[in-house]
């Protein structure tokens, strides 16, 4: 793509590279929320030569110390020589460098969300003829969140975990700007859209639910990792109705006896042991289960989310949980036990998650669980208000495509705005949550990251 047509394009001369190399550095680090006095940007033509380029000189400028350590730089000072490679290898090798395919191997389809970081694009393959969902990372944010090691790790997890409830993810790369993760396309959408639109579902249903939600963590618990955002959003839904766990961004391995203690997940999901900072391990994903099941069936969350982990801690340790009257006593007993506050007394194994009386009669093996479809969830996805659901009073519109760069590796949508459009809302997936969510905070813990999780 950028190869052919390189061929016929004007080399520019040494004065306009340096120019156009000074001004792309100074956009980088503006991107990154970092002004830079223009006196500071200088090239020496005889380090271009030698094919480096010494960027910064002087004092250096109010960089946040965790950019600098993460860039490889000491907090005392910035770094004289940098050369674009180092923006490559720090994300290697979770992300491959790519060199560019050949023009349109990729087509964008729609805008499907914004994700925490940057937008997630639903695309074609042209080659293969599959749909996948990528999402798009500036690397500019990972930097300026202080969240390198996080972003490996939700593609490590994704790696290494194949199961019949979890999301897959089929590619991962990096080029110049940006960092991209290709999962599977799931054109039904996400549990949090149908359950807007029903108000409330069924314990039959929601006992299909279950059972799929507890296989999923309990392969993903055996292998020490904790997903630490299981909340409706993050749970997709297939042709069929049945449950993808989706979205490992806040994930983590945790060795044998190994705890963790950085506050983060979706608040009103939260245990009570990851709000007040930890030492937390898997069984805090048992409570998010809880919670979810419990919303589910009776319509609303036991208790409304606080606009921050301290008050919503205070609630939680006084809240009884009491379950409502419309519970049956076995679905009652099943929520008791996993909103228990003392963790190590939760319900938080699959062993115990399906002997309950509530499971009695059902089965766990995932191919059965698949051979019939969610009936309800069929019926609710050809509703005309799916679509206005699903955007959960958003406007998605092509604002996301204008001037958007990517980095010549996705062919720009190929379809007029009106049919885009159209695409969009008949095609529109899960949206963040309104109400407070708590990502991994790069100021919250100067250690590295292994020791915040030892």
């Amino acid at each position: 793509m950028g190869a052919d047509s390189s061929k016929n394009r004007e080399r520019p001369t040494e004065g306009q590279e340096d120019e156009h190399f000074s001004s792309g550095w100074h956009g980088f680090l503006s991107a990154m929320g970092l002004s830079i006095p223009a006196t500071l940007c200088r090239i020496a033509p005889p380090a271009l030569r030698l094919g480096q380029r010494r960027m910064l000189q002087g004092n250096s400028p109010d960089i946040p110390e965790h950019v600098l350590r993460l860039a490889g730089v000491g907090p005392d000072k910035l770094r004289a020589e940098w050369s674009l490679p180092e923006f490559i290898t720090m994300f290697l090798p979770e992300f491959p460098h790519r060199t560019v395919p050949r023009h349109g191997h990729f087509q964008v389809l729609g805008y499907i969300a914004k994700g925490s970081f940057g937008p997630i694009l639903k695309v074609k393959d042209k080659a293969k003829h599959t749909t996948y969902a990528v999402k798009v990372i500036p690397k500019s944010e990972i930097l300026r969140l202080g969240v390198l090691e996080q972003s490996k790790e939700e593609v490590i997890v994704q790696r290494q975990v194949r199961h019949p409830f979890v999301h897959d993810l089929q590619d991962c790369w990096q080029t110049q700007r940006h960092l991209y993760i290709m999962c599977d396309y799931c054109s039904t959408g996400d549990l949090y859209t149908y359950w807007q639109m029903i108000g409330q579902f069924t314990e039959d249903t929601v006992r299909i639910f279950a059972a799929e939600l507890g296989c999923a963590l309990s392969f993903l618990h055996d292998f020490g990792i904790i997903h630490r955002d299981v909340k409706m959003e993050n749970i997709l839904l297939t042709d069929n109705g049945h449950i993808r766990l989706a979205d490992f961004g806040l994930s983590h391995r945790l060795e044998r006896g190994e705890r963790a203690f950085t506050i983060c997940g979706t608040i009103q999901y939260m245990a009570p042991e990851v709000l007040s900072g930890g030492p937390y391990n898997h069984a805090a994903d048992w409570w998010s289960l809880g919670i979810l099941l419990f919303s589910l069936v009776s319509g609303k969350f036991p208790m409304p989310p606080e606009p921050d982990h301290c008050s919503m801690l205070r609630k939680v340790r006084s809240f009884p949980y009491e379950m409502p009257l419309s519970f049956s006593p076995p679905f009652a007993l099943l929520i008791t036990e996993l909103l228990c506050k003392t963790p190590s007394r939760r319900l938080r194994t699959l062993d115990r998650f399906k002997r309950k009386t509530f499971f009695h009669g059902a089965t766990f093996d995932p191919a059965l669980l698949q051979r019939r479809p969610v009936e309800v969830i069929l019926e609710l996805r050809e509703r005309p208000d799916r679509a206005a659901k699903a955007r959960r009073g958003l406007t998605l519109s092509l604002q996301p495509f204008k001037g958007f760069d990517y980095d010549s590796l996705l062919s720009p949508p190929a379809t007029p705005a009106t049919q885009l459009n159209a695409d969009i809302q008949s095609h529109t997936a899960a949206a963040p949550l309104p109400g407070p969510a708590f990502p991994l905070q790069p100021d919250q813990d100067k250690r590295s990251h292994r020791e915040v999780f030892v």
